[in-house]
């Protein structure tokens, strides 16, 4: 839900802009490139720095896949970070992901022969 309403107070922002500078002022390009850069910087800010803490603190929207021939197996937080555990049966192998802000410095654990899904 907050993240709809990010959305929509930029692209209120930004028609606020446009109907200001353009409509009214009649200084169209500067409008474009105004409105431009307003969603550059509404976009930049949300892919780099709010998306993961929307999802987390105030309950945002966040699509993850589980690559195939994987499955998954839990999810967790460190920090603003989101962590997931999947399986992969033909190697045996449990893999931790991050996804971290803005997807740059991802880390990747790997755990050889761990086969979460043998009973004792």
């Amino acid at each position: 839900m907050v993240t709809y309403l990010y959305w929509i107070l930029v692209v209120l922002v930004v028609g606020a802009v446009l109907y200001g500078l353009g409509a009214k002022a009649e200084k169209w390009k500067a409008a474009l490139v105004v409105s431009g850069l307003l969603l550059l910087v509404g976009w930049t800010a949300y892919y780099f720095w709010l998306e993961q803490m929307f999802v987390k603190r105030y309950g945002g929207v966040m699509t993850i896949s589980v690559p195939d021939g994987y499955y998954h197996i839990t999810t967790t937080w460190k920090d603003d970070h989101l962590w997931v555990e999947n399986y992969d049966p033909r190697t045996n192998t449990c893999v931790f992901s991050e996804y971290s802000k803005g997807n740059l410095l991802q880390g990747k654990v790997t755990i050889k022969n761990c086969n979460p899904l043998q009973r004792n």
